[in-house]
């Protein structure tokens, strides 16, 4: 998984006391030494502001980081957004065990939510799970995209095939035959063929 190309956003910091200072720099220190050390490219460190999701779509990262401090609901938001369209593995390091923030952290799409003791050589092994349950995660709703339009297909095709049968007096095995000698005449799929008779049926009223 070397060449990896991450963003890491940065969540602001509320409390500029030097310790709370010193943590976050702290802690963006080691996630800076693990990312580099197991051979990733950090392409960008952006902040977590309103052209976080353009600056995701330039950049186009193979994985985001967060790295935030404690509720990070903004940005959250923003990654949302960003990833809107195109869903792209989210690793969550924080420092907050809140239930809420956790599962706000889920609905957005976080891969991997890491709470506390952030130590540079664990960062490979957590990266390369929240890898594996992205595409595994993204492999079960592409088989659940794939189903719900064969399924929708399905219903287009027998919807054609019964007003040919009620319009011609076709029968059932007429009618499909009937779709099937346009599609190949066409060069078109059988489910394109039944929807430009229906758009048809719906035009001619």
């Amino acid at each position: 998984m070397p060449n990896l190309r991450i963003v890491v956003v940065n969540t602001v910091i509320h409390d500029e006391s030097d310790e709370a200072l010193h943590a976050q720099a702290e802690r963006a220190r080691v996630l800076r030494i693990g990312l580099l050390e197991a051979g990733y490219d950090i392409i960008a460190s952006l902040p977590p502001d309103m052209y976080l999701p353009d600056r995701i779509a330039q950049l186009q990262p193979d994985m985001i980081i967060v790295d935030a401090e404690s509720d990070a609901r903004d940005v959250l938001e923003h990654i949302v957004i960003a990833t809107r369209d195109e869903r792209r593995p989210i690793v969550m390091f924080t420092e907050s065990e809140d239930a809420e923030s956790m599962e706000a952290a889920v609905e957005a799409g976080v891969s991997a939510y890491i709470v506390a003791g952030l130590q540079s050589e664990r960062i490979k092994p957590v990266l390369q799970v929240a890898l594996a349950r992205f595409k595994r995660e993204q492999k079960l709703l592409d088989e659940l995209s794939d189903t719900k339009s064969k399924l929708a297909e399905r219903k287009v095709i027998e919807k054609a095939k019964g007003l040919l049968m009620q319009r011609q007096g076709f029968s059932e095995d007429q009618a499909y035959q009937k779709l099937r000698s346009m599609a190949m005449s066409k060069n078109l799929k059988l489910s394109e063929v039944a929807q430009r008779i229906l758009d048809v049926e719906d035009l001619l009223g």
